[in-house]
């Protein structure tokens, strides 16, 4: 059922616990935890740190050095900085808690807890620090050499690659088996046999709308392929079968959370002020529409980064390219920040740091304070995008300060927004109905006096819990004020201004003789910056967006890195492949269908999971079987769900349960949001800060972080969350009871098609027959109801059945 966990090893010297701890971090984490460090980590250093404990200060207080990796580790006077890996025994940590009255740094005043937590979280991960030992740097700033940087492989123009000799694929005429084939035979090795149509069709269903498929439609898939016996997956089944899911509605909903991820879509703001943001579920339901209805990327692309910008035919056209804008304004923000333009300089951050992750595969957000330090991004190119968005507007005018919100823009009329205002002049009224109520209860309490002030508060609860939110959504617009330019703002502070840098684009994706960028006086340059990233020559966009598709079908990228294509990014093991897709991919109108329907019918992706391992590919980086995965966490709620014909498909509309700006903690400090719906995992509350129960243990992502590939982690707290949660047992409940309702001998078949779209073995058919005896025997004590017996036996091998690897994996 669940692996289980490898025995850690006797800890060794503490120093040298720090050291091993942060290269198996490197190994482990790849460039996540560098990304961390550069984006969250390192600023706090050169800003709380540095100026008494840095070789560039010149100044050591305590024999203590923070400005690189080994002199962190090695620490001063009082042993090493911090054990990776352990907040709890680092010094460092201690030190910036003030718990100690003995060790309080910065002397002068403590960190805002925001700051510490990060330096909590880093130290957790493992510590992990790309920076260079002080005895391994070289003398002098480093320089980028931009015609140097152009030569790495994502810089590159796309190339226009031969499709390879089909020999190696003789059975297949698609171009992606050609490229993988022959990639395959330079190592001895070659495609798997295909799957077969149930494990096909179970493929298929939950790649494309999350969803099992239902036992009809497996029976009605494998007769299909039975009437052509000369392939064992039929062409014209397959294609029929890809079309048919490609049209469903789910189809959006899957394929959308997807994005949502990448777009670090949530419910509320998290950090200092969580609130709820309570219009960022248009967003959700405008990406769902966009991948059902097939929208062009490089047009989606646009319309998240200037959809305001753009012309629109009606008013319905406008809703939804300023809806789209909310990709910009989702991102968590410390809206308690009393300095006003350092709030707007880290949304600017975010900004920049999410749309290099989302359309580039770039990290961008370091080099607000300095070049990047492995990539050929100088800190003019990022002031050069800061200056465009910092002539968006982000935020509401009279709400920067003490509690900031994220600028809404309007989407109706004025009747529209009346509507809202009589509804809070009747929660106003009604509000002073109750506290008269209440001084008359004070002076003579009574039956009649207790009774009014109950009337009134439930009337003041309803009317309360049904006011509607004001007709916006969390988008941007133009700044009244467009900045031609943007000083550099030395180490990241808007403090210390440097030289003017134009508003322009990474130099180092632009040809080395490209003429400069003009933008218009009166606008903020999004437009424009949209349409250069969706331009032809642009060496990253198409084979980003590329990658990312074929990651979330074989759980592994091309790179597998999709979020990075720098210089710490992983290669392509096909970067033929790639190109030959991305060239291919804006040649056929930018259509993701089209390109699921590309990848689907290869044989590569219809190849069986099953194959003895090759020592020349072990980790199976080269395709030669597919790829096994676990369902992630909304697809085993929804598929738990629909197994128990328990879901509901209803599609759309707000689902967090707060006001826009409410916050999501009430007065006793705790979370209300409920998670007992049986709509699709899409619909259930995002929380920052406090994500749902089975989410966490299921590895949901960070929705504070651009995520294009998610962790995959076996513990046991998940077994053990699938054996306790309500959820999880209602609807082994309600399965057990739609199997009851059947004969006894289609009892046990049915539940196999039903969790695992296959038929029950003999052997399995006697294990089920066994195990509801033995349990039956169990509960007799406790339960002399045989009815009851029976539905409770059937029940818990129901939640058996959800627990199985065959139920949580797709093969």
């Amino acid at each position: 059922m669940f692996l289980p966990r490898s025995i850690p090893r006797p800890s060794p010297a503490p120093i040298v616990v720090a050291l091993g701890m942060l290269c198996l971090t490197a190994q482990a984490a790849g460039t996540a935890g560098f990304d961390f460090f550069e984006k969250n980590v390192r600023p706090i250093l050169v800003q709380r740190c540095y100026e008494c404990h840095s070789e560039e200060s010149g100044k050591k207080k305590g024999g203590l050095a923070l400005d690189a990796r080994d002199t962190l580790l090695m620490g001063g006077d009082n042993g090493p900085a911090l054990i990776a890996g352990n907040p709890e025994k680092s010094l460092l940590i201690e030190a910036v808690r003030y718990q100690n009255r003995d060790m309080q740094m910065p002397p002068k005043s403590a960190l805002p807890d925001a700051e510490i937590k990060v330096l909590e979280a880093w130290v957790k991960m493992g510590a992990p620090d790309p920076r260079e030992a002080i005895s391994g740097k070289a003398q002098g700033p480093r320089v980028i050499d931009l015609e140097a940087g152009r030569q790495h492989w994502a810089f590159r123009p796309i190339a226009n690659p031969s499709v390879p000799n089909a020999k190696h694929s003789a059975t297949s005429t698609n171009p992606i088996d050609a490229f993988i084939s022959a990639k395959l035979a330079e190592k001895g090795l070659a495609l798997a046999p295909p799957a077969d149509p149930a494990t096909f069709i179970r493929r298929a269903t939950f790649d494309l709308t999350g969803l099992p498929p239902t036992p009809e439609a497996v029976a009605a898939f494998v007769r299909e392929c039975q009437q052509h016996p000369e392939s064992a997956l039929p062409p014209k089944a397959c294609s029929e079968l890809i079309d048919r899911l490609l049209a469903s509605p789910q189809y959006g909903e899957k394929w959308g959370r997807h994005w949502l991820d990448v777009a670090r879509y949530a419910d509320s703001n998290g950090l200092d002020e969580n609130i709820a943001l309570g219009t960022a579920w248009m967003y959700r339901d405008y990406v769902v529409r966009a991948f059902n209805a097939d929208k062009p990327f490089d047009r989606f692309l646009t319309e998240q980064i200037a959809g305001d910008l753009l012309p629109a035919k009606t008013p319905e056209e406008r809703r939804e390219h300023v809806t789209a804008t909310a990709f910009l304004n989702l991102g968590a923000k410390v809206l308690a920040e009393p300095d006003k333009e350092k709030l707007i300089m880290d949304t600017v951050d975010e900004q920049i740091e999410t749309l290099g992750r989302a359309f580039l595969g770039m990290t961008l957000g370091c080099v607000r304070c300095h070049d990047h330090k492995f990539d050929p991004i100088r800190q003019d190119d990022y002031y050069a995008l800061a200056a465009i968005f910092k002539s968006t507007r982000s935020y509401s005018r009279d709400r920067i300060g003490a509690l900031s919100t994220a600028f809404e823009t309007p989407l109706a009329g004025l009747e529209e927004f009346a509507a809202v205002y009589s509804a809070e002049r009747a929660l106003a009224v009604k509000t002073k109905e109750v506290a008269t109520a209440k001084a008359a209860l004070n002076k003579k309490k009574t039956a009649e006096t207790l009774a009014a002030v109950d009337r009134l508060m439930h009337e003041q609860e309803q009317i309360e819990k049904n006011l509607p939110d004001l007709p916006t959504v969390i988008g941007v617009s133009e700044a009244e004020k467009i900045l031609p330019s943007l000083p550099v703002h030395i180490r990241g502070s808007h403090l210390t201004l440097g030289r003017p840098i134009q508003r322009g684009f990474p130099a180092v994706m632009q040809a080395a003789k490209s003429t400069k960028s003009n933008f218009p006086q009166d606008r903020s340059g999004r437009l424009e910056l949209a349409q250069w990233l969706c331009s032809p020559e642009h060496p990253l966009t198409s084979r980003v967006i590329v990658n990312r598709i074929w990651t979330w079908h074989f759980n592994q990228g091309i790179s597998s890195t999709p979020d990075n294509f720098g210089l710490l990014g992983s290669a392509p093991t096909h970067p033929e492949l790639l190109d030959w897709l991305a060239r291919w991919f804006s040649n056929q109108s930018w259509s993701i269908k089209d390109l699921h329907r590309l990848i689907m019918s290869s044989a590569s992706y219809q190849q069986s999971s099953q194959a003895a391992m090759a020592t020349a590919d072990p980790e199976n980086r080269l395709l030669y079987h597919f790829p096994i995965r676990r369902l992630q966490a909304e697809e085993l709620r929804d598929a738990i769900l629909a197994v128990a014909n328990q879901i509901d498909l209803k599609i759309g509309g707000k689902t967090v349960p707060l006001r826009n700006r409410q916050f999501v903690f009430n007065h006793t400090s705790k979370d209300a949001t409920t998670y007992e719906s049986t709509r699709r995992a899409l619909y259930l509350p995002i929380i920052r800060n406090n994500l749902y129960d089975l989410f966490q243990q299921f590895d949901y992502p960070d929705p504070t972080v651009s995520t294009g590939l998610r962790n995959s982690t076996i513990v046991s707290p998940q077994a053990l969350l699938l054996m306790n949660n309500d959820l999880v047992m209602q609807a082994s409940d309600a399965l057990a009871d739609r199997l009851l309702k059947l004969p006894e001998s289609q009892r046990l078949s049915m539940a196999y098609q039903l969790a695992f779209s296959r038929d029950i073995t003999t052997t399995e058919s006697q294990r089920a027959r066994d195990f509801i005896t033995v349990t039956d025997a169990t509960l007799a004590s406790d339960h002399p109801d045989a009815q009851a017996r029976e539905s409770r036996a059937w029940s818990l091998y129901c939640q058996t059945l959800f627990m199985t690897n065959e139920f949580m994996y797709l093969r």
